[in-house]
């Protein structure tokens, strides 16, 4: 956890949480939907959807990881772990599984 002299040093603002979190809520919101639109398409069924979701989910947060947290998470998240890696995984879920299931539907009828 962060000490008193760490906060000193370096505050943490709470307008820069809250868009971080932000952030990356439309970011997973966004691919959970295009995941499932790939799901749909690729006829996925069972627990192939959603280990290609839960896979996909990985792979997105490693890019954030590289990408707009340039491999510094401590710096842009109170909590690494779960603002970074676990959060937002299970409500991307339905939109996940509205556009699979839709267009699974699409595909094969």
């Amino acid at each position: 956890m962060i000490d008193e002299r760490e906060l000193a040093i370096h505050p943490i603002v709470q307008e820069s949480v809250q868009h971080n979190h932000q952030v990356i809520s439309n970011i997973r919101n966004l691919t959970a939907s295009l995941f499932g639109v790939a799901s749909g398409i690729l006829g996925l069924e069972s627990y192939a959807g959603f280990v290609f979701y839960l896979l996909g989910t990985v792979v997105v947060s490693a890019l954030i990881y590289v990408l707009r947290a340039h491999r510094d998470q401590r710096r842009y998240f109170q909590s690494p772990f779960a603002d970074l890696w676990a959060s937002e995984v299970l409500s991307g879920l339905s939109s996940f599984v509205l556009t699979w299931t839709l267009l699974y539907g699409l595909v094969r009828a």
